[in-house]
């Protein structure tokens, strides 16, 4: 008889299982190249599986690939956490998720590639969901990342009551993998909502503003909005009683449309993918402005899609990128050149210069010798 006590993550894990050994030797090899860069001072450039490669200024440098190191390191549904290390492939662990009717709420798109965890948290993306349950921020419990001179340093924890560190984990998202290699990352998951239904009616941008502002002081349900092409697109998600009451509601109000279950779900795929019409132009720059839910934008040219109640509007123009940051600005927000367009214009909003000394002193603190993706966030970074 086997009297072996069972491992209890062996059997809360995917198949993709991480192998420690192998882990380990990986991650040997990983410090090795970084330590040579740090002598040589040489730059690295940090990739996973290449989704995002059209975001930020640009490459340089030696390819310091994280996709070998792959692998679930534990998964507890139950307690609502998973932890990966940081080139498992994303769509491996919304598999394992969607085996136990949970998610990553925050919707992080791949964009039709090969996108993996650590690379999620390093772009800091989110999709849809958003607006209602937060960014990829707010489900970062802890991770781990090697720093320039190759320690390898824990912060945070894996349970939302473990918060030491909890704003460290937090500064890495969003960073491009300018300030270290994640090595892995504790993720937050949620279960998926008992009912989910959308909508859809005629409107122009200015109404939908003023609807989704006023319904967002509301206790309706909505889990992604989406306006474009003079239609507003809005999705509720939760209890079912909740969310057929919220539909009875809209199609009494507005005379909105049911859009059937299949069709929804592959608009809202199409959007976080940006597979939808509005993203089809790859050839005219795209900016993603993030601003005040209700702010004007004025006589910007070109075609806008307006997603998280406002919040988030994505910008096709070929108008000048300062008088896009200029309107933006004005509006108490920024602009992001998310795709295409003149990079020599700089592709992050400018920061103040107080905020620019903050972001030296960090990168300095986690990378004095400046090899991790120099200049992908800000040239002098």
């Amino acid at each position: 008889m086997n009297t072996q006590t069972p491992d209890p993550i062996a059997h809360a894990v995917s198949p993709a299982q991480a192998n420690p050994a192998a882990a380990a030797d990986v991650l040997q090899g990983l410090r090795s190249s970084i330590l040579r860069a740090a002598t040589d001072r040489a730059p690295l450039r940090i990739r996973g599986g290449g989704s995002k490669d059209f975001l930020g200024q640009g490459f340089t440098g030696a390819l310091l690939d994280t996709r070998p190191l792959a692998g679930i390191l534990s998964y507890e549904p139950t307690e609502l956490f998973i932890t990966a290390l940081a080139g498992t492939p994303l769509a491996q662990i919304e598999a394992a998720l969607a085996e136990r009717g949970q998610m990553l709420a925050f919707e992080p798109p791949s964009f039709a590639g090969a996108a993996t965890v650590g690379g999620v948290v390093a772009a800091g993306l989110s999709g849809p969901r958003r607006a209602s349950v937060g960014a990829v921020r707010d489900f970062v419990l802890g991770l781990g990342c090697m720093d320039a001179q190759g320690r390898e340093l824990q912060f945070g924890g894996q349970v939302m009551k473990n918060v030491a560190g909890y704003d460290v984990s937090r500064l890495m998202c969003g960073a491009m993998g300018i300030l270290g290699l994640i090595t892995q990352v504790s993720l937050k998951v949620l279960p998926r909502p008992a009912a989910e239904a959308s909508i859809m009616f005629d409107c122009e941008a200015a109404e939908a503003l003023q609807l989704l502002n006023t319904w967002g002081g509301q206790p309706l349900p909505i889990s992604a909005s989406v306006h474009g092409a003079g239609s507003l697109v809005v999705r509720f998600s939760g209890a079912r009683a909740a969310v057929e009451t919220a539909l009875g509601r809209m199609m009494r109000d507005h005379s909105a449309r049911p859009i059937p279950e299949a069709a929804a779900t592959q608009l809202w795929a199409d959007l976080r993918e940006h597979r939808a019409a509005f993203f089809a132009d790859a050839g005219r720059p795209l900016w993603r402005l993030s601003l005040p839910s209700a702010a004007a934008l004025g006589s910007l040219p070109g075609e806008q899609c307006i997603e998280w109640g406002g919040s988030l509007r994505w910008l096709v123009s070929d108008a000048d990128p300062a008088v896009i940051r200029r309107a933006a600005s004005a509006a108490g927000g920024s602009a992001l050149l998310f795709r295409g367009g003149d990079r020599g214009a700089g592709v992050f909003h400018p920061l103040p210069a107080p905020l620019l000394a903050l972001h030296r002193r960090l990168k300095q603190q986690f990378d004095a010798p400046g090899i991790f993706n120099p200049g992908r966030m800000y040239t002098d970074l």
